[in-house]
């Protein structure tokens, strides 16, 4: 039985997660939660799973599920909050498996704090190991503990790695679906609206991924974080747009050979992955393979879509690039989506936060999170002097 931990719940992921243990409960138990602010969902969770300890976001939210809970006569669940919560979630001894989904750097100390205990992590949250995957896997090295991907992407990646040695890998080539504005007149990008930018082709995802996908920079990220937990260079990584979203990705060898993983495009495959690995339990989750019938692949095209390109030279500079890439893309999609800048002020305020960005590689969390601060900072200082 492994007990797990799930930091991010009540996102898609977290209740992707859930789905799965209640689908082989002889495999898989819940130890803790953290839930962030849903409190309806998080005393529904908490009613369902009983586990040691749930966390919201806030003190005050954490009194209302306390408050909840003994109305309902739900008694041996501890409840936290903040970051100590989340922090106390990961490490709690019971825990054998954490799950890391909680969306950006918010979850950064608590998966660092979980590796540092010895305890193998699902990765689903890919800012973790843009801002600060140096330390994280140098940290997971250390202690022999595995980071398995839960992103579709890496996780296909870590598939089809099982089948050659490191020094054997000459490519890994990341998959896109080109999003909803693969085929757009460039000249109206500038007057794409956010209802239009958050539907996706293929995925049903959280606002920010959705509008990622759109301007890529959701790749760029991936690009990052292959780097990152495959130990390869930028040079070595290379996105593909694939529309029909089949191949997940492929690893291409010295030999020429290619490997593909290909699969239903349903995130509770790539999370049972990780929860049994190295072991491949029986499920539901069949591939048609009429849908292979077409495969389209095409190079992006960086005019189209710059994120991509300020993400390859994020990857190559590293350290505080990387950081500010994400940061100052978190600002400027929430300002997008508060329709004060334009779908394409997205790359501009990223391009102008990345100039502005010191060469630098912190060497601890305390100084990645300052790093990040710093980069959204100049983002809505930038922000506001363009309003």
């Amino acid at each position: 039985m492994k007990r797990l931990a799930i930091l991010g719940s009540t996102g898609s992921i977290g209740q992707s997660t859930l789905s799965i243990v209640e689908q082989f409960p002889e495999r898989y138990a819940v130890a803790s939660l953290a839930a962030g602010r849903n409190v309806d969902e998080a005393f529904a969770q908490a009613v369902r799973w009983r586990p040691r300890v749930v966390s919201l976001a806030t003190a005050e939210l954490a009194g209302e599920l306390s408050a909840r809970l003994r109305k309902a006569g739900v008694s041996g669940v501890e409840v936290a909050n903040g970051t100590a919560g989340t922090i106390a979630c990961a490490t709690l001894p019971e825990a054998d498996f954490v799950v890391s989904a909680i969306v950006g750097v918010a979850g950064l100390e608590a998966t660092h704090a979980a590796i540092l205990k010895g305890k193998p992590v699902g990765l689903a949250n890919k800012e973790c190991m843009v801002a600060a995957g140096e330390i994280l896997t140098a940290a997971a090295r250390e202690r022999n503990v595995p980071i398995l991907p839960i992103d579709s992407e890496h996780n296909a990646v870590h598939q089809c790695l099982r089948v050659g040695e490191h020094n054997e890998v000459k490519t890994i080539w990341l998959t896109a679906s080109g999003g909803p504005f693969r085929q757009l007149p460039l000249d109206q990008f500038e007057s794409i609206t956010p209802e239009q930018a958050l539907k996706h082709p293929t995925w049903v995802m959280g606002r920010r991924i959705t509008i990622d996908s759109a301007t890529m920079l959701n790749k760029g990220l991936e690009v990052i974080e292959a780097c990152r937990l495959f130990d390869v260079t930028p040079a070595q990584v290379r996105v593909t747009i694939h529309p029909q979203s089949t191949v997940h990705s492929m690893v291409e060898f010295v030999d020429g050979s290619i490997m593909a993983q290909i699969s239903v495009t349903d995130m509770r495959l790539p999370i049972l992955y990780a929860l049994a690995w190295p072991e491949r339990p029986k499920s539901t989750l069949t591939f048609d393979l009429a849908a292979l019938r077409r495969l389209d692949f095409e190079e992006p095209d960086f005019e189209r879509f710059p994120c991509l390109r300020l993400a390859f030279e994020a990857a190559e500079k590293g350290g505080a690039h990387s950081i500010a890439l994400n940061a100052a893309d978190e600002v400027a999609v929430g300002a997008f989506l508060e329709r004060r800048i334009p779908f394409t002020g997205i790359p501009r305020t990223i391009e102008k936060v990345l100039a502005a960005t010191p060469e630098a590689h912190p060497a601890t969390i305390a100084e990645v999170l300052a790093s990040d601060e710093e980069a959204r900072e100049l983002a809505r200082a930038l922000l506001a002097q363009s309003q």
